[in-house]
């Protein structure tokens, strides 16, 4: 991946055209093969599970005892958009490497795109998932990564994201009527 700060593309672009699009985007090149083997990605998915299930667990108490402003409402459409343009942060360092490691081998993300992207103030990869159906749903939908698990984010002190048109929206909790976009 490379980075010139003179051509940096916007990741808002990419995410408001996908919004607009009305099912999964057409593939410009074939996904690119794990080179994880199955049998060790699915260890390593299934030892980090209880993990996983517990961090959400005491997320959804926490959410309990002390509600959130906004809250999300309605269903998936099942589009695939969300799970084609999923922004992950550019690290660097060592840590980067360990971290795109994990999320294209463990959890079959993909990059789209051979380029880093602005998105506000951050740098981030626009990657798709190689995991979803053509009817829109996921092929391994217990043992999805965390990302998939919380979205869309509808968080306590920040803007809700969600791609428009997925299904969901974000409401006010004190007055229903009022929809957060």
């Amino acid at each position: 991946m490379t980075y010139d700060p003179f051509s940096m593309l916007d990741a808002d672009d990419i995410i408001a055209a996908a919004e607009k699009e009305d099912g999964p985007p057409k593939l410009d090149q074939p996904i690119p093969k794990q080179i994880l083997p199955s049998f060790m990605r699915w260890t390593i998915k299934l030892s980090f599970m209880p993990f996983i299930l517990m961090d959400q667990w005491t997320k959804r108490i926490a959410r309990f005892i002390i509600k959130p402003p906004l809250k999300r409402e309605g269903e998936c459409l099942k589009r695939g958009n969300c799970c084609y343009y999923i922004t992950m942060p550019a690290e660097g360092g060592f840590s980067g490497y360990i971290h795109r490691w994990w999320v294209t081998q463990v959890n079959g993300f993909y990059f789209r795109y051979n380029s880093i992207f602005a998105q506000g103030d951050r740098k981030v990869y626009v990657m798709g998932c190689r995991y979803l159906k053509k009817d829109g749903s996921c092929k391994h939908y217990f043992t999805r990564p965390t990302i998939c698990r919380e979205w869309p984010l509808v968080e306590r002190f920040a803007h809700p994201k969600m791609l428009k048109g997925c299904g969901f929206r974000a409401v006010d909790r004190k007055d229903p009527r009022k929809i957060i976009e």
